[in-house]
């Protein structure tokens, strides 16, 4: 029998706020000033759920004239503006957080200041004081369950009784080799992972699942 649900561990980018598309977005603008040219969706196949210092070798290799670290120095100075003035949260999220009857947190594989950024811009900050977890202070990037550990520890959960929400494949491979159930958000296909795990496409289709694992109060009246 399945543990009941205690806790759940949400990513941040692509899953509680919009951003994915936003940074690739970024990543394409940095490429063409370097007389690169390259597609959202190519550049979205490489980022999503990779630790970022690993998408910019990735790129050095597809492009020898990419300079790593000064690419990486001018992406980190110019982010955090582009979220504040773009940044949207994903449709639903605010009031999903905030019907949820366990413990929740955040962790990222991005940097403190980013996923505080980027949950302030989405009106969740307040919602995660305290319960955000960033790899960089962890030392452990997904796909690594240290990361999952860590998070299940500082919410005082056994992994097995956390549910982590993830829309990339490093991220559900983390949640699950940490022994926490997982669910995957959005519209990569998690059919590598070789493990039947319940998809949702949107925070509509996850709050009727989490609905169902009674895991949410009822709707605020209006």
């Amino acid at each position: 029998m399945d543990e009941p649900i205690e806790a759940v561990i949400f990513d941040c980018d692509g899953t509680l706020v919009d951003s994915e598309r936003l940074s690739a977005g970024l990543i394409v603008t940095l490429l063409g000033e370097r007389n690169v040219r390259t597609s959202l969706e190519a550049i979205l196949s490489i980022y999503r759920g990779e630790r970022f210092q690993d998408v910019v070798e990735r790129l050095g290799q597809l492009y020898p004239g990419i300079a790593p670290a000064q690419f990486l120095a001018e992406y980190r100075q110019r982010s955090l503006p582009w979220l504040r003035a773009h940044l949207k949260p994903m449709p639903g999220a605010v009031e999903l957080v905030r019907r949820l009857r366990v413990a929740k947190c955040v962790a990222s594989n991005g940097p403190r200041d980013k996923i505080e950024t980027s949950l302030s811009c989405a009106g969740l900050l307040d919602d995660f004081r305290g319960q955000v977890i960033s790899a960089y202070e962890v030392g452990a990037w997904k796909p690594d369950p240290k990361l999952i550990l860590h998070a299940a520890r500082s919410l005082g959960v056994a992994p097995q009784r956390c549910l982590v929400v993830d829309d990339s494949l490093p991220g559900l491979r983390a949640g699950l080799d940490a022994g926490a159930r997982a669910i995957g958000f959005g519209e990569v296909d998690f059919a590598s992972l070789g493990l039947e795990i319940a998809r949702v496409r949107d925070m509509a289709e996850l709050g009727r699942l989490l609905g169902d694992l009674e895991l949410l109060a009822p709707p605020s009246a209006r």
